[in-house]
């Protein structure tokens, strides 16, 4: 709505309704505005709200553990003692060398 669509509603309404009763009209809108407007931002806030609740509440619920995939080291069974597999037992961890396992110009 544009400046000349305002000035010919106030002169129309001056028109209809005359110079004394304008302004108690006038101010029985800005109320209602003014009242429109308040119980939209309380409308708007208890919407944002339960919008925050909601998301508190979905991050709250924890998700069931996934049971174990068959067949991953954590389902094997333990290892028997007779089998040495201690890494200080291997020649490459303890800093011996043969002539096997000696690379490079000097072997």
């Amino acid at each position: 709505m544009g400046f000349s669509e305002t000035i010919f509603l106030f002169f129309l309404a001056l028109l209809i309704f005359g110079p004394k009763k304008l302004p108690e009209i006038a101010r029985q809108v800005g109320k209602a505005l003014n009242e429109f407007k308040r119980a939209s931002n309380e409308f708007k806030a208890q919407i944002a709200s339960e919008i925050a609740q909601l998301e508190v509440d979905n991050q709250r619920q924890v998700l069931p553990s996934a049971p174990e995939p068959v067949g991953t080291i954590a389902t094997l069974p333990p290892a028997s003692p007779a089998v040495n597999t201690h890494p200080a037992s291997l020649p490459e961890l303890t800093g011996e060398r043969n002539s096997e396992t000696k690379a490079g110009p000097d072997a």
